[in-house]
């Protein structure tokens, strides 16, 4: 920074002031700068200044007003401007032992010291667009809270239904999948009530497309809502569930969803060819527009309880186990996966979810369709529960569980944290 001390100089009856010029800019040797004051006043010599701190306590640093070239001339001259010092190294606490620092080239911590850093390099993402919210809708009018699912209701699918799915799309979350409870009157061994044209499914298809037109409506594919027996297929009377007559249902049903507006149909009973014939039946009735996402590996889990308390949909007798897969297989998965690309499918599924994570990873890495995970309904319980009784932080938790599920591979996730984690993550946008 240039400087130079301008000497007093008389001028008639007054006397000079003597100033120190700091700046940027060197004075010329002839100039001078002089302020005159009356001989009764004396004023002491002063410096002006202009310091970087006092700059930025105003917002910004004032400019000097020089040209780039002086900038330039001024630097290469010497006349260096003032910036912050080099910050000290921090002190360790007390205690700590003096080392020599270790001998490795490569620190890994390196790429996660600052917030900044490790967003910088942050292999995975999660977006509201990740998410599917399933919804459970009844006949009613009125909100029913489901008492193993925590935040959970049957909608009403005229009023609680609607309020709902606009709550989720303000989030971003504008992907939905429904789940009816269907009266027990209209059940029976067949599931004829599935492929009704008008009944809970179809309706509540056309009226939230009437009114949200761009939503993308999941449907379920399967019996067990619409069973007396609660299974995903009829029942042969030695208890086995029929397979292709099961088939034929399913499509009648794929095909009403279809025709009420429904963007994807998701057969989830896990019959053997279903993929296929579901998908001769779209396109045969015109809706080759219409995907497929399909339970590829459907497990015959122990964490669907609650679910089937929110649709009262337990079977009967038995259990699930000649259809789902056993949780104890892991290359069944793929014999699963070939036979639905095959088929026609468009998005395979896993489910459940966070306990299956390797079996998602399996189906990424062997397969270059879209991959989906349920994250069902006893994932969503635990978290949920362990969140009151303050054994977990929920709101960390349920974000991490999600992030996991991408991690693995899940292109989609099917979530009742859809609302919860859309909310999350707009919030962090924010």
């Amino acid at each position: 920074m240039a400087s130079m001390m301008l000497n007093s100089v008389n001028y008639g009856s007054s006397t000079t002031v003597k100033f120190e010029y700091m700046g940027l800019k060197p004075l010329k040797v002839n100039q001078s700068i002089f302020c005159v004051r009356p001989h009764s006043i004396k004023i002491a010599p002063r410096t002006l200044t202009v310091r970087a701190g006092e700059a930025r306590d105003s917002g910004s640093i004032n400019k000097t007003g020089m040209s780039d070239e002086d900038c330039e001339a001024a630097v290469v001259a010497g006349n260096v401007p003032d910036a912050p010092p080099v910050p000290p190294k921090p002190a360790a606490p007390a205690g700590t032992p003096a080392v020599s620092s270790l001998q490795i080239s490569r620190r890994p911590r390196r790429n996660r010291r600052s917030p900044a850093v490790r967003a910088a390099f942050q292999e995975t993402s999660l977006s509201p667009a990740n998410l599917v919210y399933p919804l459970f809708i009844h006949e009613g009018e009125e909100d029913t809270p489901i008492g193993a699912m925590p935040g959970c209701y049957r909608l009403g699918w005229r009023h609680g239904l609607v309020e709902e799915v606009s709550k989720a799309r303000d989030v971003g979350v504008n992907s939905i999948v429904l789940f009816p409870k269907v009266p027990d009157a209209l059940k029976n061994s067949t599931g004829d009530e599935a492929y009704n044209e008008n009944g809970l499914v179809p309706r509540t298809i056309r009226l939230l497309k009437d009114k949200f037109p761009d939503l993308i409506i999941y449907t379920d594919v399967a019996l067990d809502p619409y069973s007396s027996d609660g299974h995903d297929g009829i029942v042969r009377e030695d208890g086995v569930i029929m397979n292709d007559e099961t088939v034929h249902q399913l499509c009648k049903q794929a095909v009403a969803q279809a025709r009420a507006g429904a963007d994807v149909v998701s057969p989830s009973d896990m019959m053997d060819g279903r993929v296929g014939a579901i998908r001769a039946a779209l396109d045969s009735e015109g809706f080759q527009h219409v995907s497929i996402m399909s339970y590829t590996a459907k497990y015959a889990s122990s964490f669907y309880g609650p679910f089937r308390e929110a649709l009262d949909s337990n079977p009967r007798f038995g259990d699930k186990k000649t259809y789902q897969m056993n949780p104890a297989n892991y290359r069944e998965a793929l014999i699963e996966t070939r036979a639905d690309e095959d088929e026609g499918a468009d998005i395979l599924l896993v489910k459940p979810g966070l306990p299956y994570l390797d079996i998602i990873r399996l189906l990424r890495d062997n397969s270059s369709l879209p991959i989906a995970a349920y994250q069902v309904s006893g994932e969503y319980s635990m978290i949920k529960a362990g969140g009151v009784l303050k054994m977990i932080d929920e709101e960390k938790v349920m974000m991490e569980s999600l992030m996991c599920l991408r991690r693995a591979g899940a292109d989609i996730i099917l979530t009742y944290f859809a609302l919860q984690a859309g909310r999350c993550l707009s919030g962090e946008k924010r």
